[in-house]
């Protein structure tokens, strides 16, 4: 299919910025609803050079909006890429993930999301090892929520910082969220009452947002649990490698899907690769230490199974834990092995060698 000019494409983005502007949403959720999203969506992007607007895999996408349209997505430049979910659009709000889904090394970071008219816009920026940018498959969601619940159905927070402070933040607990940069591309990150008593618990997900594009990527250098709070060290990157402060979301789940909602969906799984506390959940198969995490070839290659999590649409995300620019994605779309599922993952080390690095990864589906 011909590649669009990159004049037209600059107008697309001048033309959907002009909208998003002019969109006012208003959140409206029912009591029995709070705490779980508002709306979400998921999609896996498996040709990033299609053009405006092509549909998405249906295998791999569902959400919150009615039965019909599908989310449709397409190029605008090289190694960027606009996804539209239908009908759930409520402007810069809640918070969004992508993972790349390559073998060479690749990473992706999100530029921004808005509405266009009913519809939610998610622009993503990939980037090959060295910065270029470059053309990616990845997966992407988004979701937003309002409203607290107990701790006993399972937590979920989220949060936006910016340039120099916290844009948005969420929290079902109903207490706080905090981000304090602690040096240059270092933040401490602490979520309240999300945790157990009993030590580390949940799943963590960073993804880098970069309003100008540039090549940026962060993950997980380490995360604690004092009292029932969940707190982490956030790192960022740049092209060479070097720590550099940059925008980004992160969030934490416990019990509950990566999308915020639970029960639907309700097929979830988390694991981090490290080990310890309730880090490993497996929901139906019957809660903790039920996902495996398997070494394989090339050194910093694993296969993560999911038990008994083969069900309809689907959807993975992966995020890099420990210190140093090494960083994690998915090499390939997850496999179905009778009613299980294996995820498969590669690290890589700052010039796009395989590298063996910890990570944290999750996995939910539509129903």
């Amino acid at each position: 299919m011909r590649r669009r000019p990159l004049a037209i494409a600059a107008a697309v983005l001048v033309a959907l910025a002009a909208v998003s502007s002019a969109v006012t949403v208003t959140l409206t959720t029912s009591p029995a609803q709070a705490a779980t999203a508002d709306h979400w969506g998921f999609a896996y992007v498996d040709n990033p050079a299609v053009a405006l607007w092509t549909n998405l895999d249906p295998l791999h996408q569902a959400g919150t909006w009615a039965p019909g349209p599908l989310v449709q997505g397409g190029k605008i430049a090289p190694g960027r890429f606009l996804v539209k979910f239908p009908g759930i659009g409520l402007g810069s709000a809640g918070n969004v993930h992508v993972t790349p889904v390559n073998r060479d090394g690749h990473y992706c970071a999100i530029v921004r999301w808005f509405a266009s008219g009913a519809d939610e816009i998610v622009d993503v920026q990939c980037h090959k090892a060295g910065g270029t940018n470059d053309d990616s498959r990845f997966t992407l969601l988004w979701t937003v929520s309002s409203g607290t619940i107990s701790p006993s159905l399972g937590t979920y927070a989220s949060v936006q910082y910016g340039s120099v402070a916290i844009v948005q933040s969420y929290n079902s607990t109903g207490s706080f969220v905090t981000v304090t940069p602690i040096g240059i591309g270092a933040y401490s990150v602490s979520f309240g009452q999300v945790g157990v008593p009993t030590g580390l618990s949940g799943d963590l997900q960073v993804t880098a947002v970069q309003p100008n594009a540039q090549p940026r990527r962060c993950k997980v250098e380490s995360w604690s649990a004092p009292g029932v709070d969940i707190s982490a060290i956030v790192t960022c990157y740049d092209q060479t490698g070097a720590p550099v402060n940059s925008e980004f979301t992160a969030s934490v789940h416990r019990e509950r899907s990566v999308v915020a909602s639970f029960l639907p969906p309700k097929y979830v799984g988390y694991v981090w690769s490290a080990g310890g506390g309730q880090t490993n959940f497996n929901y139906p198969t019957g809660g903790f230490g039920f996902n495996t995490i398997t070494p394989i070839a090339p050194a910093g290659r694993y296969l993560v199974r999911y038990p008994n999590m083969a069900l309809n649409e689907n959807h993975a995300q992966v995020t890099a834990y420990g210190k140093g620019s090494n960083y994690c994605h998915l090499t390939d779309l997850w496999s179905t092995v009778g009613s299980d599922v294996d995820v498969d993952v590669l690290c890589f080390d700052n010039t796009g060698n395989p590298k063996p690095s910890d990570f944290l990864t999750t996995f939910t589906n539509r129903g």
